[in-house]
């Protein structure tokens, strides 16, 4: 029984340790299939598996953070801007740097954007 339970501490602790922590500011930029690379900027505060903060394309710019979720190495969020342009972000993490994917909807119209991102502090 002692065995039973060191073993399933060990793989919860190892678990943990494998979870990412994306706590901070990380810049980087953001790529559109058919399109000029723009800018972003995100302020991350990560509890748990629960992701809140900021995102836009500069630390002055910030729209909040909505759905924000920390799975391992993936991180999901969505943010919306001011002109109701809706922004829904994959990222892998992979230690000071994040890479993925942003679906950019507006007007009924969908595009598909590349994110490239470094921890910035």
């Amino acid at each position: 029984m002692k065995k039973l339970t060191f073993v399933l501490l060990f793989v919860t602790l190892v678990s943990l340790a494998a979870a990412a922590d994306v706590s901070g500011n990380w810049s980087g930029t953001w790529t559109p299939e058919n399109g000029n690379a723009g800018s972003a900027y995100l302020v991350l505060k990560q509890s748990g598996a629960t992701l809140t903060g900021s995102a836009g394309p500069d630390a002055q710019t910030q729209w909040p953070i909505a759905n924000g979720k920390v799975a391992g190495d993936t991180v999901t969020l969505q943010v919306t801007d001011t002109q109701n342009i809706v922004y829904k972000c994959t990222l892998s993490v992979n230690g000071n740097k994040m890479i993925g994917s942003v679906e950019v909807s507006a007007n009924g119209q969908t595009q598909k954007a590349k994110i490239e991102l470094s921890r910035a502090n």
